[in-house]
């Protein structure tokens, strides 16, 4: 068997910003759910992925998705991505930061277990990206404190948890 040659980020023609906190971040190469992931997204189409913890999956729709964001005019809240779990949203929301420091796009989570004031003006504010439990997210929809009409992206971590979750 002939092993596959790694894909360097700088060759998915990522905006600069994300390639610098990509080699901030020391990462050599994209992983394999990132080279086969990256692509069709950057393309617009839908993905649907699988691999193990650790293998870079959050990177693997974050970059193609803020790429996206960058080159699109701000306002309102364009990506929403839903997990399971409060302990994800906030990990989603550490990789956010560590992917776009060096750009202006703004996130925020929203999850049960906190007081939701905090959550209410973010989500009023518009930020660009909105990493939510669905039950907390409910609530605040159901309050007229989150607006998605500006929605272009919407990403289904955990799905099959969620689902088991009911």
């Amino acid at each position: 068997m002939t092993e596959a040659v790694p894909v360097q980020f700088d060759s998915f023609g990522l905006n600069p910003a994300l390639l610098r906190a990509v080699s901030d971040l020391g990462f050599p190469h994209a992983t394999p759910i990132q080279a086969k992931a990256i692509p069709p997204i950057l393309e617009g189409k839908d993905v649907i992925g699988c691999a193990q913890t650790g293998t870079g999956k959050t990177a693997a729709f974050f970059l193609p998705i803020l790429h996206h964001l960058m080159g699109s005019p701000r306002g309102g809240t364009r990506v929403l991505v839903l997990e399971p779990t409060r302990e994800l949203a906030a990990q989603v929301l550490e990789h956010f930061r560590e992917l776009a420091p060096h750009t202006p796009l703004k996130a925020a989570t929203v999850y049960g277990g906190v007081a939701p004031g905090p959550q209410m003006q973010a989500l009023r504010s518009g930020c660009d990206v909105v990493i939510a439990t669905p039950g907390r997210l409910l609530d605040h929809m159901h309050q007229g404190n989150a607006r998605f009409d500006r929605l272009q992206v919407l990403v289904l971590d955990e799905a099959d948890r969620m689902l088991d979750m009911g």
